[in-house]
């Protein structure tokens, strides 16, 4: 008996080596639920990227400083080694003449701070040479303090171009995902980079016909996160560049051009082409162009489009340019 298996215990273990079949897999989404995943996906990489341009913005701030500080302070040293010499000389010749003791150790010590104390000890020396002496010290702590300036502006860039690498990472992966969704729900459309666009025949006059003209020429080119022309651009990119055309300098992000029109800011009641359109969370903008249309940059996968008001989406708020 020892090497027969009860029918049941039997039946058992043969229902659980049986493979599981495709009916006990998670189930394939549906095009609706894909959709709304993308929608997640869409508003946190927007929020991602928009950091990124912000971080990129902040980045290029501190470097243009800290090339500056930079040429000031090599600058400084060749004028401070040229007052060095000038006290160099009068000390020597202090010396020779019995006015006061040459301190070598002062005009060639590498630390400021010593160099600043020893000065104390050249008092002696006659009205124009004290001037001189003058001269010489607030350079070298003009030196030191631009010296101190350099490496915060340094410190400042290079953890500024750490924290946007990162950023840009995270978004890269975002992108990644979304491009893979859409593919598989056969909604992707590369658009094309080299675009004529359309005309706009819309109401608008002035700086905001100027603007939608530029915004309409870029019709058909893909959206790119980070996107700021000519090919390929990203909500606020083709905002900022739209009133660039127009004269008008708007800020690099979705959130700064919607902080810089706080004072501008208009009832979507009383809407005119050209005003910045925001949705919700302030994570994307479009521009109205009259007639209840938008032209927008919408999301990856898409490329620039005229839209309805109501297709648009749920509206924030809007700012007049």
């Amino acid at each position: 008996m020892r090497g027969r298996v009860p029918v049941a215990t039997g039946l058992a273990a043969a229902v659980l080596l049986l493979p599981i079949t495709s009916a006990q897999a998670d189930p394939k989404p549906t095009i609706a639920e894909a959709q709304a995943k993308l929608k997640k996906l869409n508003s946190k990489a927007d929020k991602i990227v928009d950091d990124y341009n912000a971080a990129n913005e902040k980045y290029k701030k501190a470097k243009k400083k800290y090339d500056s500080v930079n040429d000031d302070y090599q600058k400084q040293y060749h004028q401070v080694d040229a007052l060095r010499q000038s006290v160099v000389s009068i000390a020597v010749n202090s010396y020779q003449t019995g006015d006061v003791a040459l301190m070598g150790g002062v005009f060639y010590s590498s630390d400021p701070e010593s160099a600043l104390s020893g000065m104390a000890a050249l008092d002696q020396l006659s009205q124009g040479r004290a001037q001189q002496l003058a001269e010489y010290e607030a350079a070298i702590k003009g030196l030191k303090d631009k010296r101190d300036q350099q490496k915060t502006a340094y410190d400042d860039a290079a953890k500024t171009k750490s924290d946007l690498g990162k950023k840009k990472s995270e978004a890269e992966k975002l992108v990644k995902e979304q491009k893979s969704l859409l593919t598989k729900l056969g909604a992707y459309n590369a658009g094309n980079t080299n675009s004529a666009g359309i005309t706009y025949t819309g109401p608008a006059s002035g700086n905001a016909l100027t603007a939608l003209q530029f915004a309409y020429k870029q019709v058909g080119k893909p959206y790119r996160y980070g996107g700021t022309g000519p090919g390929s651009w990203d909500c606020s990119g083709l905002t900022q560049a739209a009133w660039a055309a127009a004269g008008v300098s708007l800020p690099r992000t979705t959130y700064e051009q919607w902080s810089w029109g706080a004072s501008r800011r208009v009832s979507l009641s009383k809407l005119e082409p050209g005003d910045l359109l925001f949705h919700p969370g302030i994570g994307h903008v479009g521009i109205y162009a009259g007639d209840g249309k938008v032209v927008h940059a919408p999301q990856t996968g898409d490329v620039v489009k005229v839209v309805s008001l109501s297709g648009y989406g749920s509206i924030a708020g809007a700012v007049r340019p």
